[in-house]
């Protein structure tokens, strides 16, 4: 673990993360967790910039989904549309479930949702997420 963390420095560590975050957001397979987890077990002193990062790369790539959903045709349905047309931008409160936070950001893309009440409840949802994970490692 020593030799690890001497070439994992902290700025490549938040990097490593963002860039973890970003695309365990979109519709790429991955998960971010582990990679916090182990940034906060090499560097604990990175606490808060680490939860910061994480969450803001997380939100940016649940973004990169709404936008996709924006840029899809109304003519087709797609999954999970009713869910978020009943209850809005506070439905991406869940934005950070596997598959289903996906599907969310999309539907309130197409559904052509209020951009910055979409990202708002994002970040709150992740953020949120990733303070319960930071505070077990």
């Amino acid at each position: 673990m020593d030799t690890l963390a001497a070439y994992l420095s902290s700025d490549l560590s938040l990097w490593g993360l963002f860039i973890s975050s970003l695309l365990a957001a979109t519709l790429l397979p991955g998960g971010s967790e582990a990679v916090l987890f182990g940034v906060l077990k090499l560097h604990p002193e990175l606490f808060w910039p680490a939860l910061l990062v994480g969450t803001l790369g997380n939100t940016i790539g649940g973004m990169i989904s709404f936008g996709m959903g924006w840029l899809l045709p109304q003519t087709q349905q797609l999954k999970h549309v009713e869910k978020v047309r009943t209850h809005g931008t506070p439905a991406l409160l869940l934005a950070w479930l596997p598959l289903i936070g996906d599907a969310l950001c999309l539907a309130a893309g197409w559904l052509r949702l209020n951009p910055w009440h979409a990202a708002l409840f994002m970040l709150l949802g992740k953020f949120a997420r990733y303070l319960v994970i930071a505070l077990t490692a």
